[in-house]
């Protein structure tokens, strides 16, 4: 008898504060790439790698995100940090779903950015055990600068092959390294923040309901 195909998850963790339409741009992109069967956005409580000043409540930015992906039927929401105390560690909500769900495969999402610091994430070597890595490389981004990898991580990962606009690179434990070019949207949550400040409009930015929910709740703007 064949055996179940395992199903192949995203899992894209962030503040987003706010979620805005880069978020969404580069899910899509990656879920099309890899052929995911869907990706989940996972608001963190609290960022380890973050400044915790002007992040609204934790309810707020869940709501938003809903908001924002709310339309796509292969987007859904956790609020699996939100309800742990304390920073939001990437390694125990990626152990939380492995234990859950063992015959899924996990792909977490995070961009270049972060990924250069990925050897000062807490157990991180663990983390390339649980889940494959799809790190985000935008048009122009020094694929030079992007492999300045911690000695361990270059040396159980070796280059497998292209596929779809970004490098494979497979590691001894059987997870993969996806280095995926995207179209790359100039725009963060800074920037959104900022121009709300600045009582300029952001409209386009976000989606309409992300953009109705920041109006009502009266967010991000200067002073506040």
């Amino acid at each position: 008898m064949e055996a179940a195909r395992k199903r192949k998850v995203g899992l894209f963790g962030g503040t987003f504060n706010p979620p805005h339409i880069g978020h969404l741009r580069a899910a899509e992109e990656v879920r099309e790439a890899l052929d995911l069967e869907g990706v989940i956005f996972i608001p963190s409580r609290l960022s380890p790698h973050k400044s915790p000043t002007e992040v609204p409540r934790p309810q707020d930015r869940l709501k938003m995100v809903e908001l924002a992906t709310g339309d796509n039927p292969h987007f859904s929401v956790s609020d699996v940090e939100l309800k742990r105390e304390g920073p939001s560690y990437t390694v125990d909500t990626l152990r939380g779903y492995v234990s859950k769900c063992p015959e899924d495969d996990f792909y977490f999402i995070l961009g270049s950015d972060l990924f250069q610091e990925i050897d000062a994430w807490k157990d991180w070597e663990e983390l390339f055990e649980l889940a494959h890595f799809v790190v985000l490389a935008r048009p122009g981004y020094s694929e030079k600068n992007l492999f300045e990898l911690p000695l361990a991580l270059k040396r159980n990962f070796r280059y497998d092959k292209s596929r779809r606009g970004g490098e494979i690179y497979k590691g001894n434990s059987s997870k993969t390294l996806t280095i995926l070019r995207i179209t790359g949207i100039e725009l963060s949550s800074t920037r959104v923040r900022e121009l709300r400040k600045r009582g300029l409009s952001i409209k386009y930015l976000v989606t309409d309901g992300v953009h109705q929910f920041i109006d009502t709740n009266k967010l991000y703007r200067g002073g506040s």
